[in-house]
């Protein structure tokens, strides 16, 4: 009989461990979809669900209880305000691991975990977007040149 079945540890001690699946939730929450290895996706998949189904009680200390675990108040919002009531009528499955071939250094098998029905818009939370940047040359290229008139 093989005992203690209960979690992968990854070759870590249990506070980076900890650590890692904090910044992997806020990640996740965040951007609704990102990539790592296999045995992390897969230990990172039961604890979302879990912090979905907390999330959609809105009550105070569930609000508590998801701060101590994540450590950001913007996650926290947005499991209260967007999620929840994404996944109202969904009574549990809300991420899933798809295999996403293996990494080219170490030949690690890599995941993709992302949130059912996400919003594609949510990946672009932190990328300036390129109208502005564009215009910003332009008018950068523009000025010179006529300063040399």
């Amino acid at each position: 009989m093989r005992h203690g079945l209960g979690y992968r540890k990854l070759n870590k001690n249990s506070e980076h461990r900890k650590a890692l699946f904090k910044n992997m939730l806020n990640s996740l929450i965040k951007y609704e979809q990102i990539i790592t290895t296999l045995p992390k996706a897969k230990e990172l998949k039961p604890q979302i669900d879990k912090v979905i189904t907390i999330g959609k009680k809105n009550v105070l200390s569930n609000k508590k209880r998801l701060f101590s675990k994540l450590q950001d108040k913007k996650s926290v919002i947005k499991v209260f305000d967007e999620l929840s009531k994404r996944y109202s009528a969904r009574k549990g499955g809300y991420s899933r691991v798809l295999k996403a071939g293996f990494r080219t250094g170490d030949d690690a098998p890599m995941a993709v975990i992302e949130l059912v029905d996400r919003n594609p818009e949510a990946k672009k939370v932190d990328k300036p977007k390129k109208i502005e940047t564009k215009e910003k040359t332009q008018e950068s290229k523009t000025e010179p040149k006529s300063a040399k008139k």
